[in-house]
């Protein structure tokens, strides 16, 4: 039973990589053949951010059983510190993919250890009190930066809180301007690094989710108590998720930020960690196939309504409640099995009538 469980496992994860992998073929042949249209390519390196987005959060919400709405927080750190560390490696590395690279890395790093300071206290809450508790600190992590001020000259790296402190020599550049954010940010960010991001998150959170550390993290999600009762550090398995977490939230916001020209810390508020939060909910808890879709499907939905104006959010949301009922209600699943039994058995009859 174990060895029929882990190969289904297996399987999933491989159909998971595979429809990843496809989707990338077809969407660099459909570009290479001139097929897709300028607003198509804008939405490839978002939605491979919030596939990495959902699949990270997953890991947190579905599989450790811990509510967090501070993801976008890290998303935002991640951002503007990869913007930070792009601006600095200008001058000193000329490849473009490199500098993303290590801005990504660096991106993640900076979130990881945000992650360990907030995560030690408050990973000793559990339920609703968690939950405030992480979108206090999302919401801290965003004014925090929307009122930091950094800027770079010939005698180093400055940071301040007050724009009358930043002075720079002649020559020096702003990098960060308080609540203008980010300006004239060069845009390096690549649909194959976004790629390439994806493939990274879902090799961590499926090994992860596969290991001793997984099995221990879903022990804690299906009782605390009896976790506890067996010798497991509870706290500590539920740190490793959230940094985990942190990581690749951090790495996707540096491809996101150094997506753009220009950025500010407003976008990275409550509303986008409730969509990201969303998206893990509509895919299934725990499931990361599930996450990859839906992240896809909701984040491309609502750009494709933008010419209804004021009534395509209406829609959305429409659309939100009929996939909830759809996923989660009992009757709805009963049907579905009900009409696949049928299907199947209509099927097998038919291959009995073509085999006589």
């Amino acid at each position: 039973m174990k060895n029929l469980l882990k190969n289904k496992n297996s399987r999933t994860n491989l159909m998971t990589y595979a429809i990843v992998v496809l989707a990338f073929i077809v969407m660099q042949v459909m570009s290479s053949a001139g097929m897709l249209g300028s607003s198509i390519k804008g939405f490839l390196i978002p939605i491979c951010v919030y596939i990495s987005l959902a699949v990270s959060l997953n890991l947190l919400v579905g599989v450790c059983g811990e509510l967090s709405l501070g993801h976008a927080g890290f998303m935002g750190l991640g951002a503007f510190s990869g913007i930070v560390i792009a601006a600095l490696l200008k001058d000193v590395v000329a490849s473009d993919m490199v500098r993303l690279a290590c801005a990504m890395l660096g991106g993640g790093i900076v979130a990881g250890i945000a992650s360990v300071i907030i995560g030690i206290p408050v990973l000793r809450l559990r339920g609703d009190y968690l939950a405030i508790v992480t979108l206090a600190f999302g919401e801290i992590l965003k004014n925090l930066i929307g009122n930091l001020y950094i800027g770079k000259d010939i005698k180093g790296v400055h940071f301040t809180f007050n724009s009358a402190d930043l002075i720079l020599a002649e020559g020096g550049k702003k990098i960060l301007s308080g609540p203008m954010g980010a300006t004239g940010v060069q845009k390096i960010a690549t649909f194959p690094m976004g790629f390439v991001l994806v493939l990274i998150t879902l090799f961590v959170v499926l090994n992860l989710i596969d290991s001793k550390e997984g099995r221990a993290i879903k022990a804690v999600r299906g009782n605390r108590i009896a976790a506890e009762s067996v010798g497991i550090n509870v706290t500590a398995f539920r740190l490793k998720a959230f940094v985990v977490s942190a990581f690749l939230a951090g790495m996707a916001g540096a491809l996101y930020g150094l997506n753009y020209s220009s950025l500010t810390a407003s976008k990275f508020n409550f509303n986008t960690s409730i969509n990201i939060l969303v998206f893990v909910v509509l895919g299934g808890m725990g499931n990361i196939l599930g996450s990859v879709i839906s992240a896809t499907i909701l984040y491309v939905l609502p750009e494709a309504m933008r010419s209804l104006q004021d009534y395509r959010m209406i829609l959305y949301a429409i659309v939100l409640i009929v996939v909830m009922l759809c996923t989660w209600s009992p009757k709805v699943k009963d049907k579905i099995a009900v009409v696949s039994a049928k299907l199947t058995s209509l099927i097998k009859k038919k291959e009995v009538g073509t085999d006589e």
